[in-house]
């Protein structure tokens, strides 16, 4: 048998997947899984045991791109895939698989795909209220209750893989190094203030921590604020490494200390030990996965908002989240 993912455009989203992707290659022995994935997400698709191959989609958010769209069909259709597991709820992300003409074609009906999705589940919030447990549904037969626990998701980092990074970008190894990914790609208001993270950063060093930094480009700037508020103490590696060599030194730290992010939901797969920090949004629907997580809120009366910036214009959820805190959240999480 020969299936294909339609996977997210989220790295977090795309992390949480892969318990339905152990599922499916636990009941169909042989199964050949192979993902179709936007390039930034297909790192985390090509540390999963589970995928075969991962193909290029060109295409951006919102583009409908009809031709671009027949042309991939036709080259899907070539590889004559049984099935296709369509992850987004959008109709564009089922419309390249029933250009293809691929027989199953599996996932929730969302925005009206009928004829689109052949096999076709209903979403019920209340009975799956983790998207882990959304993307988990679909190795079921539609009607069918999800079979509980799942599995943590879970990806790879290898010794020999973790080595060949340090060495690509001229890094030598700290005993206890302990990873920042102050960015969230959602907005501002998921995002612990720069301050707070210095100042987390200086108790953390007279530890003997070493602090890295994470994230993409955009988040080159915050982290050198941190950097600036706490000179000589952090390494900056927002948008020096790729989203691959990330994987591989987010499994090395002794600790991961992050916002509501891709990054976070990576380091839980990588089972590293967490401490998230809550804002804006709510960990009740993607909670970072793992039995080494502390998720730290206020639980205040305005949050969740789930918006980008503050609608009331003090962040409080954050900026009242004092290091203290999350400081004393690191130090039970790094204790023998």
């Amino acid at each position: 048998m020969k299936a294909l993912i339609v996977a997210p455009s989220w790295i977090g989203d795309t992390i949480m997947a892969q318990p339905l992707f152990a599922r499916l290659q636990a009941r169909h022995p042989g199964l050949q899984l192979d993902a179709i994935a936007p390039r930034w997400v297909a790192p985390v698709l090509h540390r999963m045991a589970e995928i075969n191959e991962v193909l290029d989609s060109p295409f951006g958010h919102g583009q409908l791109s009809l031709k671009p769209r027949w042309k991939l069909a036709r080259q899907l259709a070539a590889r004559h895939y049984d099935a296709v597991y369509v992850l987004p709820n959008s109709l564009k992300s089922a419309l390249v698989p029933w250009l293809a003409g691929i027989p199953q074609r599996v996932g929730f009906t969302g925005e009206s795909r009928y004829g689109l999705i052949n096999v076709r589940h209903t979403l019920d919030k209340l009975a799956l209220p983790l998207m882990v447990e959304r993307f988990a549904q679909l190795a079921e037969a539609p009607g069918t209750a999800l079979a509980k626990p799942i599995a943590h998701p879970r990806i790879r980092s290898t010794a020999t893989s973790q080595a060949t990074t340090l060495a690509e970008l001229n890094l030598e190894r700290p005993e206890h190094i302990v990873a920042f990914c102050p960015g969230a790609e959602f907005g501002p208001a998921k995002r612990w203030p720069a301050a707070h993270f210095a100042a987390l950063a200086r108790k953390l060093a007279e530890q003997g921590c070493a602090i890295w930094l994470f994230g993409s480009p955009k988040d080159h700037a915050v982290a050198e604020e941190i950097s600036q508020l706490a000179p000589g103490l952090c390494r900056n590696l927002c948008g020096a490494t790729s989203l691959t060599q990330a994987v591989d030194l987010l499994a090395m730290a002794k600790l991961v200390v992050c916002n509501d992010s891709g990054l976070m939901h990576v380091a839980a797969a990588l089972d590293r030990p967490i401490v998230a920090l809550y804002g804006s949004s709510s960990p009740g629907f993607t909670p970072p996965l793992s039995d080494q997580a502390d998720i730290l809120s206020l639980n205040l009366d305005c949050s969740p908002c789930f918006k980008r910036e503050c609608p009331l214009g003090h962040l409080d959820c954050l900026n009242k989240l004092q290091p203290e805190a999350v400081l004393a959240a690191c130090r039970t999480r790094m204790a023998p």
